[in-house]
């Protein structure tokens, strides 16, 4: 594995500890870990910049959604200070996974995410 490749798939699994940290605090540490400072987040539902409206987006995920939990499905592709990957929202109750999505993320020299574009790829009616 090369050390970009390492790259690539830390910053990622750093994504995933924010978007899974359910406590205020463990939240704020998390996404303070994973995003720069100016860092930003976009998908259909959102478009924010700073730790904390990125950490109320993620918030609000749970929110809407208690009980589950995200998940990396599939590998990481990386090239330059880009990677992507997909991910699936996935009940802890009975694994079902009524969202999911592919983000592309930037990375800054730090490898810190810059910005995330995130894309639904299922969501369910009324979500």
């Amino acid at each position: 594995m090369s050390a970009n490749t390492d790259r690539y798939e830390n910053a990622v699994a750093r994504y995933f500890e924010a978007w899974n940290a359910r406590e205020p605090e463990a939240l704020a540490k998390a996404v303070t870990a994973a995003w720069a400072v100016d860092g930003g987040y976009t998908d259909p539902l959102a478009d924010v910049r700073g730790h904390e409206r990125i950490a109320a987006v993620i918030a609000a995920a749970h929110a809407q959604f208690p009980g589950f939990a995200f998940r990396l499905t599939g590998g990481v592709d990386g090239h330059h200070d880009t990677a992507r990957f997909s991910w699936e929202l996935v009940s802890e109750a009975d694994g079902s996974a009524p969202v999911a999505g592919s983000d592309v993320i930037t990375l800054d020299a730090q490898d810190r995410i810059t910005a995330v574009l995130g894309f639904l790829d299922r969501v369910p009616a009324g979500a």
